[in-house]
């Protein structure tokens, strides 16, 4: 029986795609309510998801006694706001990324999650990938060895489409870069660990979208040097003419080390590429089947479209950490360490210069090891 009542926060497409579906795998979770400022947007998705608490004001939806945990899917400039009155009436919080627009107001939303004692979420999705799932338990093997590079590419064709919201620095806090490029800098904490300095560029190409202003980043360029003395490459770009949108652009990772090498893509969700010292070119090794599913998630992975339903397991991760008392996967605290590289990246850009990170960071922060929690 549900006993963890949840409410969204925000029903835009990813609230209702993805967090309605992930809370329902769950059997002690139900979305009970949910928030949205919009009252046409409000009732739609009140029918749509057979919820009959409706709120537009957030703080009387975080509140509610039915209400156990709280998932914010709003824009990006709301979401410490929404988090901090989460936290404040002691619920449990799943934010989407980006945590804040400044890596000081992330940490400062981790430790007053710590303090309070409730669960904690960054919505970093593609962590729930099958293969990027054995992609990591791979490297823990020492299957790369001893990591010499890694390199992420996001590229996309959205040309001069208008962006709502996200065109707005202001209120998205960054464009391309905090849009795509923080997942791929989340995959770099995990897979090889924390960065230690870079050096950026970010571009704005499109300055008006939709006949309205963008001030936002188009493309972003990060090259950096790992704690551990990786090199990293990392490029995302929604200018790449000819390579689709959504799940038909490009999402590539590579990880060359002195013993291998390790290719992920996300349109692959249950393969890798991989290829050995010796090799001759890189083999397609496939997914082991214990990987294709969050560890005791109930999801059937041959029902639906693999390059989208391993999304629906972060939900059940949230409430699977909430009923177990454990952190979530990953928390805040991945959260905060993805915003101090992106207002480094905003710095270097600014400065023209190489920027280390060692001296930014706040002491507050759970260790996170070399590799990443998973």
């Amino acid at each position: 029986m549900a006993d963890i009542g949840v409410v969204i926060v925000g029903v835009g497409q990813v609230a209702l795609q993805n967090h309605l579906t992930g809370i329902a795998l769950s059997p002690r979770a139900k979305v009970v309510a949910i928030c949205d400022s919009d009252q046409t947007a409000l009732a739609a998705a009140g029918e749509r998801a057979g919820v009959r608490l409706l709120f537009r004001d957030y703080h009387e939806a975080v509140n509610h006694p039915d209400v156990h945990a709280v998932i914010v899917a709003t824009p990006n400039f709301t979401h410490p706001d929404i988090v901090r009155a989460a936290i404040d009436a002691k619920r449990h919080v799943l934010c989407e990324k980006p945590l804040a627009l400044d890596y000081q107001t992330a940490v400062d939303l981790y430790s007053r999650a710590e303090q309070a004692g409730v669960r904690h979420m960054t919505a970093f999705t593609y962590r729930f990938v099958p293969a990027m799932r054995y992609m990591k338990h791979l490297v823990e093997q020492g299957a790369v060895g001893v990591p010499y590079h890694f390199r992420a590419q996001r590229f996309q064709d959205w040309q001069a489409r208008p962006l709502g919201w996200r065109q707005v620095k202001k209120l998205a806090g960054s464009g391309e870069m905090g849009d795509m490029l923080s997942h791929r800098i989340d995959y770099a904490h995990l897979l090889v660990g924390r960065i230690g300095r870079l050096v950026a560029g970010l571009r704005n190409y499109i300055p008006q979208r939709g006949g309205e202003p963008s001030d936002v980043d188009d493309w972003v360029g990060i090259l950096c040097e790992f704690e551990s003395a990786t090199s990293g490459v990392l490029e995302s770009t929604k200018l790449a003419t000819g390579r689709g949108e959504g799940l038909r652009g490009q999402d590539v990772v590579e990880l060359n080390g002195d013993a291998g090498t390790i290719v992920y893509s996300t349109q692959r969700p249950f393969e890798l590429r991989i290829g050995r010292r010796g090799d001759a070119d890189l083999e397609t090794v496939a997914v082991p089947r214990e990987f294709w599913v969050w560890p005791g998630c109930p999801r059937d992975p041959d029902q639906g479209d693999p390059l989208a339903t391993f999304r629906y397991d972060q939900g059940f991760e949230f409430i699977d950490a909430i009923v177990n008392n454990r952190r979530c996967r990953p928390g805040f605290e991945e959260g905060a360490e993805v915003q101090l590289v992106m207002d480094a990246a905003e710095r270097s850009a600014h400065e023209r210069a190489w920027v280390d990170l060692a001296p930014h960071r706040q002491t507050p922060l759970r260790q996170i090891n070399s590799g990443g929690s998973t």
